[in-house]
């Protein structure tokens, strides 16, 4: 009769510690919250946001979501908002008027860039080209 109770209780209830599948790792995040970090930051990609609150809107803490975001991106979660800025700014290089006055210096500030020279060093490592180019074409 034991038998026959345990039984039909691990079948009701399955028992994840004899499933490999649902044992998380030390400080693994479920990829929802990384989801959720990455939106955070494409959302506010042009604003200043820390770690700390990526971490506090995906609801994990910083050292997990920096594990996690090396897992799933292999990046950091800076690396990943500092793409994602790249990318805002390349779009805006593309679609701006230079006769309209914009100016390479000021779509690298709309989206966070501090640095000009940092700004145009990574613009030619990942598009291969100088941001003046892309604004000139």
């Amino acid at each position: 009769m034991t038998r026959l109770a345990t039984a039909t209780l691990l079948e009701t209830f399955p028992n994840t510690t004899m499933t490999a599948s649902y044992i998380p790792g030390p400080g693994q995040v479920a990829p929802p919250a990384v989801r959720r970090a990455a939106a955070f930051m494409d959302a506010d990609a042009g604003s200043t946001v820390t770690v700390a609150e990526v971490a506090g809107a995906a609801g994990v803490s910083v050292r997990a979501l920096q594990y996690a975001f090396r897992s799933h991106y292999g990046i950091t979660p800076t690396g990943y908002l500092r793409r994602a800025r790249l990318e805002r700014a390349h779009r805006q290089l593309q679609t701006a008027d230079p006769a309209a006055g914009m100016t390479v210096a000021e779509a690298a500030r709309r989206w966070g860039w501090a640095n000009q020279a940092k700004f145009a060093a990574a613009y030619r490592a990942q598009y291969g080209v100088p941001p003046s180019h892309t604004l000139r074409s």
